[in-house]
């Protein structure tokens, strides 16, 4: 089980406003039958979304976004926290993510989610 720095009774420490919107996400370029799966919130500096997949804290993950309006963009994501769901959830893990890099023009649809 992997241990994390984010606890249910610390301080949110979010730099960037988050909000619930309809954003699928999945590893980018990757081999696989891994259907896209709904991103739990986003904002500006990065998302939460849930994975079956074990990824340690620092770890680097590209990843694809789906976008409502049909679009889609490709970023470099940075794992900031992680933490093991009880049996039975719909997935193994909820995961903390920040963007590294991603296009300027992806982070503002990014943006416009927000409002």
């Amino acid at each position: 089980m992997l241990s994390s720095p984010r606890m249910a009774s610390s301080p949110d420490r979010r730099k960037f406003r988050r909000v619930k919107a309809p954003v699928l996400v999945r590893p980018a370029r990757r081999v696989s039958q891994l259907a896209a799966r709904r991103v739990a919130d986003i904002g500006e500096g990065g998302f939460r979304a849930y994975s079956d997949d074990r990824h340690a804290p620092g770890a680097r993950l590209e990843v694809e976004l789906f976008f409502p309006d049909g679009g889609s963009a490709v970023a470099l994501t940075e794992v900031v926290w992680v933490e093991a769901l009880p049996e039975g959830s719909g997935a193994r893990y909820d995961v903390g993510l920040r963007f590294v890099e991603a296009r300027r023009e992806d982070l503002a649809r990014i943006l416009k989610l927000l409002v």
